[in-house]
């Protein structure tokens, strides 16, 4: 219960519980009856407005039923690297960059926790290197793995930099792309725009007639609609944000951020908000992904089934150099010099760590019987709180007949 039991319900529970030895039954079992039956109407009480609470939150999926977000699982503070592993083999997108097991990135301060629980991952950024000779950085991937879900990352800070190229995103299990890849948070250099991206394998295409605030990426002049990995130089269907505080120096100076990614039989849906503007709903831990508006990014079920094109996702965040992308747009960044010379110099990477304060990762939970506003319950389906009062009085019936 979160509220005090009220002082008249306390005295007569005490009159109950430490009364003398009564003279008759009457006295025996009054106080104990009137004692148990207002603890029921308050525990009764209580639990309603829970639920009333709960209700506000309350969603309805495409076939009708009803549902709110619950919390699964909590990956913040100290505890946070429990459940996560170390990569430690060569970068996939070609990097200028060697992925360190868990006690180098401990022992060389590129992985921590600080003292007030903000977690820490960075590129070396005090070691001067000789031209060509790669940097070391992180990435790691989550133990479990997800099959939809709703994912909430609360950051302070996102890598950025010259040559620098990070990532939050979720990866399928087995063989790339067939079990999906979602990029959530994704840029490079100073670019002050983030990119959603995914990519899986064929028979899955981006609608562009759903409703997002981003832009679409291009390929030769076109919107890029084919997120079909299999497909030589195929870089996934793509939506790049509008907002100028998605990405880079502008997200990080105005306190970071709040980037949520809503993956269901309803599509893949990502939203960001810089920290002035995260709903109420997120910070209170009941999230209502309804309430938030457009996405600025969403890939359609009408065009990519998200059940069987996304199977089995960890989730994983990285910071690499150069390679396909950083590397290959370098000379058209406005960056100074090269790629390779650039990470020669350890001031160059100051920027290139994520701070994080939490990642929460809800489910769907389904309401069955719950009734809302001026709805009547099916007469054969009790209701969540019919459920729970039964539940609370079942008990008390014997010590009531005494």
């Amino acid at each position: 219960m979160s509220a005090a039991l009220p002082s008249a319900l306390l005295s007569l529970l005490a009159a109950s519980a430490f009364q003398s030895t009564p003279s008759s039954s009457f006295s025996r079992s009054a106080p104990s009856r009137a004692g148990l039956l207002l603890l029921a109407n308050y525990i009764s009480r209580s639990q309603a407005v829970s639920l009333d609470k709960r209700a506000s939150q309350l969603q309805t999926s495409s076939n009708g039923s009803s549902f709110i977000w619950t919390i699964q699982d909590a990956y913040q503070g100290k505890t946070f690297f429990d459940t996560f592993d170390f990569f430690t083999g060569q970068d996939p997108t070609h990097g200028m960059v060697n992925y360190t097991d868990r006690d180098t990135a401990f022992t060389n301060n590129l992985s921590f926790v600080t003292d007030d629980g903000k977690v820490v991952m960075k590129g070396d950024d005090s070691t001067w290197l000789a031209s060509g000779v790669y940097r070391n950085s992180v990435r790691i991937s989550s133990q479990k793995q997800y099959n939809t879900g709703l994912f909430i990352l609360d950051l302070n800070h996102a890598p950025w930099g010259c040559g620098v190229w990070p990532a939050w995103w979720t990866l399928g299990g087995g063989q790339w792309p067939y079990t999906g890849e979602i990029d959530i948070i994704e840029g490079v250099h100073d670019n002050a725009h983030n990119q959603v991206t995914w990519h899986t394998g064929p028979n899955c295409t981006l609608n562009p007639n759903t409703s997002f605030t981003g832009t679409i990426v291009q390929s030769n002049g076109q919107p890029n609609l084919d997120c079909d990995g299999t497909i030589n130089n195929n870089a996934g269907c793509g939506v790049t944000e509008w907002s100028r505080a998605s990405y880079g120096p502008v997200f990080d100076a105005q306190g970071g951020g709040v980037f949520a990614m809503k993956w269901d039989d309803e599509g893949i849906a990502v939203w960001s908000f810089y920290r002035a503007a995260v709903p109420k709903d997120v910070l209170n831990g009941q999230p209502d992904p309804s309430s938030w508006g457009e996405p600025v990014a969403a890939l359609d079920p009408s065009g990519c089934d998200p059940l069987t094109n996304f199977v089995n996702h960890s989730i994983i965040f990285d910071i690499t150099f150069c390679g396909d992308w950083a590397g290959n747009s370098y000379a058209t960044s406005g960056c100074p010099g090269t790629c390779t010379d650039r990470l020669m110099d350890p001031s160059n990477f100051v920027n290139a760590s994520w701070n994080i304060n939490t990642l929460k990762v809800y489910k769907k939970q389904t309401l069955a019987g719950l009734v809302t506003g001026g709805a009547k319950s099916d007469l054969h389906t009790p209701t969540l709180r019919q459920v729970l009062w039964i539940g609370l009085i079942l008990p008390l019936l014997p010590l009531l007949a005494v």
